[in-house]
């Protein structure tokens, strides 16, 4: 038996749901989840000062849709006023949760003083905390955290700091990567921390990140080390099934692979909805990269990635469609 998740006064339900995720987890692909049995999702992590200026990147990144919730809204930033400023509007906007990036380890992020540097200043964290809170009291706050910003006993602290500094506060939940800032999505995810972050705070929302690549791993992170939840990250990018497979699991059935004609229907209606959302160029163009991903449940994952990179155009998607994704009988 799973206990249902919850995240402040959110009622999520099943515990295994979808993580931010840069370039993917928008509200087309979201939407794509939804219909798979993904119970809550972030959004793509949005530079805080956006949302004190009016542009296409942030109306694309902050679009809700009625069966888009519950949904939080992922902020990064540096400084405590701006994330506190960004926090308001996401929640007039009417994101359930907001959630405030710690976690990313990409270089240029670091490098601009954001995401996961900022696990190697805790006060600074702490005060960011701080400002959110007071900005936006109607509204859950979560944390996405990584264990530590390198492998020093210094960085291990500063998380302990954090996550103690922040749930005094008044956060609602922390979502805690198992690796460190320093070693990205290279080597295992140490899972024995996520048990020890859950034993610190038994009483408090856990939801434990990284080494999810399957939804068999998703339960089992669940079953060894005690978290809340789980958030699927790049197990899920290309493999919205992941959901549902979680669910037969947890319900003592096999979980079912898609077949051809269902991965058919399922791409088909993503790329309707991506250009829907965002006009047919834009459309194509990330359907083209969710394609990539979508391979991989192809029989000949080789050969439909390797045609999907050449897509310039409509009628090329929909060549390469009928080539690799046709009915059996056409």
């Amino acid at each position: 038996m799973l206990k249902p998740l919850k995240i402040g006064e959110v009622e999520v339900g099943f515990p295994v749901v979808l993580a931010s995720l840069a370039g993917y987890s928008d509200l087309a692909y979201r939407l794509i989840c939804r219909s798979l049995s993904a119970p809550y999702c972030t959004t793509e992590a949005m530079l805080d000062r956006q949302f004190l200026m009016e542009s296409r990147v942030l109306r694309r990144l902050v679009r809700l849709d009625d069966a888009d919730h519950p949904v939080a809204g992922q902020i990064m930033g540096s400084e405590p006023a701006v994330m506190a400023q960004a926090a308001a509007v996401v929640s007039r906007l009417g994101f359930d949760v907001i959630d405030l990036n710690f976690a990313c380890p990409v270089r240029k992020v670091l490098a601009r003083k954001r995401g996961g540097y900022l696990m190697s200043q805790p006060d600074r964290v702490l005060d960011i905390v701080a400002a959110v809170l007071e900005s936006v009291p109607d509204r859950p706050v979560t944390l996405k955290l990584r264990r530590a910003f390198q492998e020093t006993e210094t960085s291990s602290q500063a998380f302990w700091k954090i996550a103690h500094g922040a749930f005094k506060a008044g956060i609602a939940g922390i979502c805690v990567h198992a690796r460190s800032v320093d070693q990205k999505y290279r080597g295992p995810a140490d899972w024995s921390f996520l048990a020890r972050v859950k034993r610190e705070f038994p009483d408090r929302t856990v939801i434990g990140s990284g080494g999810v690549h399957t939804a068999a791993d998703a339960l089992r992170m669940i079953e060894e080390t005690g978290v809340d939840g789980v958030m699927a990250a790049r197990g899920a990018i290309g493999n919205p099934w992941i959901f549902r497979q979680a669910r037969e699991i947890a319900a003592g059935r096999e979980p079912r692979a898609p077949e051809i004609d269902e991965q058919r229907e399922l791409i088909s209606l993503h790329f309707r909805t991506a250009c829907d959302l965002y006009g047919p160029k834009r459309g194509l163009r990330i359907m083209r990269n969710f394609g990539i991903c979508y391979a991989r449940r192809h029989p000949y994952p080789a050969q439909v990635r390797a045609a999907v990179i050449k897509v310039k155009s409509e009628r090329d998607w929909q060549e390469w469609m009928e080539a690799f994704y046709s009915q059996p009988d056409s």
